[in-house]
């Protein structure tokens, strides 16, 4: 990787984020429409999780073009962290008011501040991902001197992992009182699968973990890949049935962002397919892993196009329209991540 292609790689993270930032703030000052409290907030909170997959591209490619010093191995990670302390803090911020749209906005953006969390996790599990080239060309399982301890390794999977526990309770609580009104409905469907992005972003963790340590075995090879899928797959799959089988057409349109979230999922799998086919193996088809995410954000793109068209007859499909663009934007900043991983470990 020369350091042209490493600029534009770093640079995507960023403009998905003023995207999602301006789009954001677009959508919410813009027009009369009061699903705009929802969309816009939620739209401007995605690009936190642009802000801290920017500090796990800058992670991986300072120390492939050989500038990771000590202060990017703290300050890249904590600027994942921080973003995802804010957003937390504004969805607590928002849902303190009463009425529904700041109810279901404050909720959803709290989920995406646990994802942000699992991607500034990602960032710091990645601070020693050269060692997985290194490793990847041994036939042993000896633990290199240089690597994360034992207890290292399982406390930053166990990070993820409580983040994901912390996600599913909250989503499985706001669906218990869906009897109480569609505001809890609706946002705990979508932390459903806020959940299974962040329970995603553990295979991904414990890959780059457990790859570090050199202690990653056949068995995760296949099965990290397939827990994320089998999770893109629900979201996916339940966000079908709530379109077609919710009797309320609004609560409905909620299926669109699971289909979305889903997306973003499938859009994980690419890294995590990635770093397990390659390790100790050679996997012809990397080069074209990173087709997954084009693929997915074009697909939130078109789907979102077709539920503007969708709005312009009925008024509920304007929140998952712009949600699904915001998405996009999530996906294709996936695409600079997986292209930074088939970079850095490539074997030409």
């Amino acid at each position: 990787m020369n350091y042209g292609i490493s600029v534009l790689f770093r640079a995507i993270p960023l403009l998905m984020a003023l995207f999602c930032f301006g789009y954001g703030w677009f959508v919410y000052e813009y027009g009369t429409d009061p699903s705009r409290f929802v969309a816009g907030p939620v739209v401007f909170s995605l690009g936190m999780i642009c802000i801290a997959l920017f500090s796990t591209a800058a992670t991986i490619i300072r120390q492939i073009i050989n500038t990771f010093g000590e202060i990017s191995r703290y300050a890249l990670p904590a600027l994942g962290y921080l973003s995802a302390i804010l957003t937390v803090v504004a969805g607590i911020w928002i849902m303190r008011s009463p009425d529904t749209a700041s109810f279901v906005a404050g909720h959803v953006i709290c989920g995406v501040g646990l994802i942000t969390a699992c991607v500034a996790t990602t960032a710091t599990s990645s601070t020693r991902f050269t060692m997985i080239t290194v490793n990847s060309k041994k036939t042993g399982h000896d633990i290199p001197p240089e690597a994360f301890t034992r207890a290292q390794g399982l406390t930053l999977i166990a990070i993820a992992g409580l983040i994901a526990l912390t996600a599913w309770i909250w989503a499985f609580c706001l669906l218990a009182h869906s009897d109480q009104g569609s505001k809890y409905f609706v946002a705990g469907h979508v932390m459903i699968g806020l959940a299974c992005i962040c329970t995603s972003l553990i295979a991904l963790v414990a890959t780059i973990a457990r790859q570090i340590r050199n202690i990653f075995s056949p068995t995760e090879r296949e099965f990290w890949p397939i827990m994320v899928l089998v999770m893109g797959s629900i979201c996916v799959v339940w966000g079908i049935i709530l379109i077609l089988a919710t009797i309320n057409p609004a609560n409905g349109t909620t299926g669109y962002i699971m289909i979305g979230l889903g997306l973003v999922c499938y859009s994980i799998s690419s890294k995590v397919i990635l770093l397990s086919k390659i390790w100790r193996h050679e996997f012809k088809l990397s080069n074209r892993i990173p087709l997954i995410p084009i693929f997915t954000a074009l697909t939130c793109l078109f789907l979102s196009a077709f539920l503007f068209e969708l709005g312009s007859a009925h008024a509920y499909y304007f929140v998952p329209a712009r949600v699904l663009a915001g998405l996009g934007g999530i996906c294709f900043t996936l695409f600079s991540i997986v292209s930074i991983l088939e970079s850095g470990t490539s074997s030409k």
